[in-house]
């Protein structure tokens, strides 16, 4: 029988404890998801083991095929420059794709959506609802322009209004779009953080939404998040299936 690549999911890491907390819960709810599947984590900084920790165990076991998965929503610096120079300085044995970023994804949404009415949202109040989709932010165009795409097409899911925000890097900020959708005549107004895990610019996302009526948790370990891992996983070994005809 064919040996499935070991899935490794690389997070960015963080001083705040509970960003590796959350990023742990999240690999947890994977392994329940496919438990005939290995996936470990490796963080890029801050926090333990590193990937390139991960990736010199991974090969003196004796494995030969790895999945890296960037635990990212947009394809900006660290999806584009940072993993893919940490994963050329892996052990030359190892034979690893790299699987694309989250986003975007109709799954990332229906997570929000969990988040909004875990915060005492229904779907009654959408039409009558405006969001604000509190990203990081980040300065490379494209992650940007799929934050402004991602909020369109929620948008078209029946919100009053849904608007971007980020929490450096580009503009507006929440507290910006949160007083604009008050403008803009919606009954209420939510923020949905879309971020991955608590820390630092989620805490100013969360400060930025003092003017909402509603504001959500982190994204986290939710059930789509997880399933949305496994479906870059299985894009990302596809071709190699292919090949063998499997």
């Amino acid at each position: 029988m064919r040996t499935k690549p070991v899935l490794l999911v690389i997070a960015h890491g963080s001083r705040d404890p509970r960003h590796a907390a959350t990023v742990h819960a999240l690999v947890r709810r994977v392994r329940s998801l496919r438990p005939g599947l290995r996936v470990e984590t490796g963080f890029l900084d801050f926090n333990i083991p590193s990937v390139h920790g991960v990736l010199e165990s991974l090969a003196a076991e004796g494995v030969r095929d790895v999945v890296a998965l960037p635990l990212l929503l947009t394809r900006a610096f660290h999806a584009k420059a940072d993993i893919p120079a940490v994963l050329r300085d892996a052990p030359p044995q190892l034979r690893i794709r790299q699987a694309e970023v989250l986003g975007p994804s109709p799954l990332l949404l229906s997570a929000l959506e969990r988040r909004l009415y875990e915060a005492g949202l229904s779907p009654a109040d959408k039409s009558s609802t405006g969001v604000v989709l509190a990203a990081a932010g980040s300065t490379d165009p494209e992650a940007i322009a799929v934050i402004a795409e991602t909020a369109r097409e929620w948008r078209r899911t029946g919100w009053c209004a849904v608007r971007p925000a980020f929490a450096s890097a580009a503009l507006p900020r929440t507290e910006d779009a949160v007083r604009e959708l008050r403008e803009l005549g919606c009954a209420r107004v939510a923020v949905a953080p879309y971020v991955l895990a608590p820390g630092f610019l989620p805490d100013r996302i969360a400060r930025g939404a003092a003017e909402a009526d509603v504001l959500a948790e982190v994204l986290g370990p939710a059930p789509e998040v997880a399933r949305v891992l496994l479906e870059r996983y299985d894009a990302a070994r596809r071709p190699a299936l292919a090949a063998v005809g499997a």
